[in-house]
């Protein structure tokens, strides 16, 4: 997981690229106190170079194209197809060719990204990314992206087709014009891309790129972006000694020299690199480190937040230190920091059985209530689901209650933390439906797999579906809506009665 995804969708750090104009947006956490002449901006660039290419299609003896990109079903029977039938170059390209002709800009796109994708499950038929980017090209929509050229680049740099890579950064350089706002965004990106691929060369030399854009530039917005992706991509290599190193010279006061005798780099460090660098440390399980960057967050006057809990929990289940993750739960919920969605995706992603039980989807192990899960685990594992179980506020984040209607809404949790929060709501409605008012309907949303691995097979639909089956629920699949399981209050309150007192 790339450490910025603990951060809530509202925090995100992004580069947001629309289809028909390329739109940058910075959208930071309000403590990262990003520099101040933050904006929109938006150009349209158009391709001018035709590139010619080579490449060699390896057919893997069965196609898998599971990725973690969202495939289109029209891109999947696209890649299958060329996959299976053909490794001539002259049948491929036409192949190509007819597929982006006839098919629409998503499906085109979305496909695209598929094959940049850094999974390994794309690895055989990755060297199509640049024949079909440069039929693309050709398109009248196209208008140029360099999120895309960046991932592209990357990916070719890992295949070893170092001139072809080349070929595309000198002409990202042109296309920009050199105005050092779009350059800085451009290489932040590729070097993004070169850490996810985990090239080290690549890498270095987009490093050098943003470092000279660093020192040289006279804005104090390319500055600051340079040097935010410098932190974060350290950490994402692996680096957070040099990431931290960076900081500290980066935060010098006014008496202070950099080795050319001045005194200009003052960037104030913010929460958004004290995380990266707690998060880089941590993933190595160089935990006496994380220990010293959270004081020394708060020795800054740092908030220890929800995100900062998240990603602390986070390196500890990765390493299966569920003592330490107990201790940071109650640390956590004494300082009146909320659970949220990342802390139960965290937490159970860190506890094998639980992991073990819902992907296997074995339903006579599955257990459905909190008292017989508590009793089915042991050690350090049963410890840290009772401490995050014991606190059901969750709840008041993801399920709504009136009169008309109770919707729990599963958006964003994993397997483990989905079946965790089932068992909550099941604990939940007995307590109010078998002693209160009782609502017309009752919903719950689990999505239909627009953002799964394969578009339209949701694991987490899946996994409630065979829970519900198991109990004998009245909830059934909406036929309005297939995310969405429904069923009329009285027939739910008939049903929790019946599980009360079988």
């Amino acid at each position: 997981m790339d450490w910025v995804d603990m951060y809530p969708k509202s925090e995100h750090h992004l580069l947001i690229y629309s289809l028909t104009q390329i739109t940058y947006v910075q959208n930071t956490p309000v403590e990262a106190a990003r520099a101040s002449n933050q904006e929109e901006g938006t150009f349209h660039l158009k391709m001018t170079t035709t590139l010619t290419f080579q490449f060699q299609l390896q057919l893997p003896t069965q196609p898998c194209l599971r990725t973690r990109c969202t495939l289109t079903k029209q891109g999947q029977r696209f890649l299958t197809k060329i996959s299976t039938t053909t490794t001539n170059t002259n049948t491929t390209e036409n192949l190509i060719r007819k597929f982006v002709q006839f098919s629409p800009k998503s499906v085109l796109l979305s496909t695209l990204t598929h094959l940049l994708s850094s999974s390994p499950t794309t690895s055989n038929l990755s060297s199509l990314a640049l024949p079909l980017y440069t039929r693309i090209t050709q398109a009248p929509w196209f208008t140029y992206n360099p999120t895309i050229v960046a991932d592209l680049i990357a990916l070719l740099h890992k295949l070893g087709r170092y001139s072809e890579a080349q070929t595309l950064i000198s002409q990202a350089i042109s296309n920009l014009n050199n105005q050092e706002r779009d350059l800085v965004l451009f290489y932040s990106k590729l070097l993004d891309s070169h850490s996810k691929r985990a090239s080290r060369t690549g890498f270095d030399s987009a490093f050098s790129h943003l470092n000279h854009l660093l020192h040289t530039s006279s804005s104090f917005y390319v500055k600051r972006r340079a040097y935010e992706s410098m932190v974060s991509g350290l950490c994402a290599m692996d680096k957070p000694r040099e990431a931290e190193n960076l900081v500290r010279d980066l935060s010098r006061t006014d008496g202070d020299d950099d080795n050319n005798g001045n005194g200009q780099f003052r960037f104030q460090p913010s929460a958004f690199e004290f995380k990266g660098i707690l998060y880089g440390y941590g993933r190595l399980g160089m935990f006496h480190d994380l220990l010293r960057v959270v004081d020394q967050m708060e020795k800054n006057g740092f908030v220890i937040d929800t995100v900062c809990y998240n990603m602390v929990l986070s390196t500890y289940g990765k390493h299966g230190e569920h003592v330490e993750m107990v201790s940071w739960l109650r640390r956590m919920r004494d300082s009146g920091v909320p659970f949220s969605i990342r802390t139960y995706n965290s937490v159970s992603n860190s506890c094998p059985t639980i992991m073990r039980k819902v992907v296997d989807m074995d339903m006579n192990e599955l257990v459905l209530s909190i008292e017989e899960l508590n009793g089915s685990l042991e050690g350090g594992e049963a410890m840290v689901v009772k401490e995050l179980v014991s606190c059901s506020v969750i709840l008041e984040e993801v399920m709504v209650w009136d009169s008309k209607e109770v919707k729990l809404d599963l958006h964003g949790f994993h397997l483990g933390s989905a079946y965790l929060v089932m068992l909550l709501w099941l604990e939940e409605m007995q307590k109010r439906l078998l002693n209160g008012e009782i609502p017309a309907e009752i919903t719950v949303v689990c999505g239909f797999g627009k953002h799964s691995n394969v578009r339209g097979e949701s694991p987490v639909k899946v996994l409630v579906k065979e829970m519900l089956m198991k109990m004998k629920s009245p909830l059934r699949i909406d036929r309005k809506n297939i995310g969405c399981f429904v069923a009329k209050g009285k027939a739910v309150k008939n049903w929790l009665c019946e599980l009360r007192n079988p």
